[in-house]
């Protein structure tokens, strides 16, 4: 019974440690955000750029073989474009939908 109450104390005092280690949340939660609208303003517009040339490159490829492979190469450059298109609707939403979560994040990106 004493090593219960030994046991319940430390357990205690874990949690508080730990809650008292995570005093503000909130900014840090803001600054995760931030970097990660940061990252998405960054980079999925390169990304997109790359798909819109692969896709140029896939499909003139695909013009100089025969009928099945140019229709593959149709199907693949669309999906690189498409994939392209959905990545600069996210680069474009997503600081919208990330102040919408935690105000003030949109500002940083």
């Amino acid at each position: 019974m004493r090593y219960a109450k030994v046991f319940y104390s430390l357990v205690v005092l874990a949690l508080l440690g730990g809650m008292l280690a995570a005093a503000n949340p909130t900014s840090k939660l803001q600054s995760a955000l931030s970097d990660l609208c940061g990252g998405l303003k960054n980079l999925v517009p390169v990304a997109a750029m790359l798909m819109v040339l692969l896709a140029a490159v896939i499909y003139s490829a695909g013009q100089m073989m025969g009928a099945e492979t140019r229709a593959r190469a149709n199907v693949w450059a669309t999906s690189c474009l498409t994939g392209a298109l959905i990545g600069i609707m996210i680069a474009v939403i997503a600081p919208a939908v990330l102040n919408v979560m935690q105000p003030g994040v949109s500002t940083a990106c």
